[in-house]
């Protein structure tokens, strides 16, 4: 696919010297065009004020931040974090961090200390920039770190007077397409969080799919409602968006069904880009809310973060008008990789089809591919433009994605006669019952389909007799009773839906199930709390 990229190479901006910087080609590219002077950030606070910022005031303003991280004596290769809410800073500091030739990190804001103390500690960042309120989290782990020389604080005093002596000048350092540009750290089932690292290169495989994946067009209103401190935040809210010079919209406050239809209304948002766990949410709140909000501009719905249940999907076509068009990438992948373009039908409950430039397949243990149909590993042929170019500090992690030229995905998935994928469960979270291989994502979509059912987190648990049985832990909707009579109904409808065996043995009403931030239920922490194991590492959860 080498050859696709060159072909398209000239589709983002290079400096003469064949150098390429992510942020130039997010800002200040557009320096003397047309582009300069349209909106390009349009935030809106929990409160309700709204500040717009054209690309013009984004080129300036990152560059003074820029000018001031340099005197303060961030270098080239110098890795320096974000733990800030979901507030302006976060996306313009991002992108100044870019033009220095650092290497920018972000962190959920609701990260405590040993979380943050995880990824500075590894990272060995030296600055991070924050507001009075989190810094405090900082400083109680200071002391352990000692490579962290600067604590910026963009909401004090002094900051916002050095910022205005700073020039609103810079010469964006020429970074390599090589260079690492941003990194982000993953939990997995085990062990401490591993730092991924991307490349500046991977701007033009986002800028690419971005424009295919979510059909963006100049005209159109954009909401990515990813947090930065998730990868889609990043890709799809900073880099592919703006740098197609689309005005990006941004709510900073939480998640609240009728806000968020309010927000949709309120902006005329055209392409909205959401996840699973919130659609879901949405559904529960059921469609009459929907009713009271003009939503006719919205002409292209995207999901991403795990997969989106078939029921979801065909909701949002009733109550919207069209499907939500989901997609599979990982933080590894750096960008889509799988999903529903605009150019194919939707099948609900699919994460669509490779990009043409994108080597997809299933394939078994021994690394050969699988017929159509049959389950296996979902894995893809590398290199790529926006794949990781590194786990920070953790070689044989790294390595231990490739093998036999494929990078292994670790999830298990299958495609159909048509070319469709369907997503099955990660490769650790697949459930042998009777001999039977289940996924837990398939139980899950059919729990949610009743009309009781908000959400459903599924897991294998040990059983002399079968190796494995199902239990389920559901939240219900608001009002309905969990009882026996309850539990019954939803095994019977899943064996309905399902087969005899793929039902839930075991059921347990909960009010909320532990999910990362991006919206993945954590089936390890199920398990875990279940089997009564030491639950691991819960820094990516949320308010957990």
């Amino acid at each position: 696919m080498d050859e696709f990229w060159q072909s398209i190479k000239n589709d983002v901006a290079w400096f003469e010297d064949g150098s390429l910087n992510a942020a130039h080609n997010a800002l200040d590219k557009y320096k003397n065009t047309p582009i300069e002077q349209k909106s390009a950030l349009i935030y809106e606070s929990e409160s309700g004020d709204i500040q717009i910022f054209t690309f013009s005031d984004l080129i300036k303003i990152s560059n003074k931040i820029a000018n001031y991280l340099t005197r303060k004596g961030v270098m080239k290769g110098d890795r320096v974090f974000l733990f800030l809410p979901r507030i302006p800073e976060i996306y313009i500091s991002f992108l100044s961090i870019l033009k220095t030739g650092a290497i920018a990190g972000t962190m959920f804001s609701a990260f405590g200390k040993d979380a943050l103390k995880d990824r500075l500690e590894n990272s060995e960042a030296k600055v991070v920039i924050t507001t009075k309120e989190l810094s405090e989290r900082i400083e109680a782990v200071k002391n352990e770190l000692p490579k962290l020389e600067k604590i910026i604080i963009v909401d004090s005093v002094d900051f916002k007077k050095e910022l205005e002596n700073e020039s609103d000048q810079f010469e964006v350092v020429h970074t390599e397409p090589e260079d690492y540009a941003f990194m982000l750290y993953t939990s997995g089932t085990t062990g401490k969080p591993k730092g991924i690292v991307h490349s500046h290169y991977g701007i033009l495989q986002q800028h690419q799919s971005a424009k295919v994946a979510l059909d963006l067009k100049s005209e159109d209103k954009y909401w990515c409602t990813a947090d930065p401190g998730w990868v889609t935040g990043i890709v799809y809210s900073i880099l592919s968006n703006w740098s197609l010079g689309i005005t990006t919209y941004i709510y900073g406050g939480r998640f609240d069904p009728e806000i968020w239809y309010k927000f949709l209304e309120k902006h005329k948002i055209t392409v909205w880009y959401s996840a699973p766990t919130a659609i879901r949410m949405l559904m529960a709140k059921g469609d009459d809310l929907v009713k009271k909000f003009d939503l006719t501009s919205l002409r292209y719905l995207a999901s991403v973060g795990e997969p989106l249940n078939p029921e979801a999907v065909i909701w949002s076509e009733k109550v919207f008008g069209k499907p939500f068009h989901d997609g599979w990438w990982q933080t590894e992948t750096g960008s889509i990789q799988i999903t529903n373009t605009p150019q194919i039908a939707v099948k609900p409950g699919s994460m669509g089809m490779p990009f043409p430039w994108v080597q997809a397949s299933i394939i078994d243990d021994d690394y050969n591919i699988v017929a159509d149909g049959k389950e296996g590993n979902l894995a893809l042929k590398y290199p790529w433009p926006s794949m990781m170019r590194t786990v920070w500090n953790n070689q044989e992690k790294y390595d231990s994605y490739f093998k036999d030229g494929w990078y292994i995905s670790g999830d298990r998935a299958k495609k159909d006669k048509d070319g469709y994928f369907w997503f099955i469960g990660r490769a650790d979270d697949v459930i042998k019952t009777s001999g039977e291989r289940i996924g837990p994502f398939e139980v899950e979509s059919a729990l949610v389909e009743h009309d009781s059912v908000v959400e459903a987190g599924v897991i294998g648990k040990p059983d002399e007799l079968r190796g494995e049985i199902i239990k389920a832990f559901v939240v219900l909707k608001p009002g309905i009773e969990g009882n026996d009579v309850l539990k019954e109904e939803l095994q019977q409808h899943v064996k309905k839906q399902l087969a005899g065996h793929a039902y839930p043995r075991e059921i347990e009403f909960i009010d909320k199930l532990p999910k990362t931030r991006s919206g993945k239920i954590m089936r390890r922490i199920l398990k875990a709390k279940e089997l009564g194991q030491p639950i691991g590492d819960t820094s990516t959860l949320e308010e957990y």
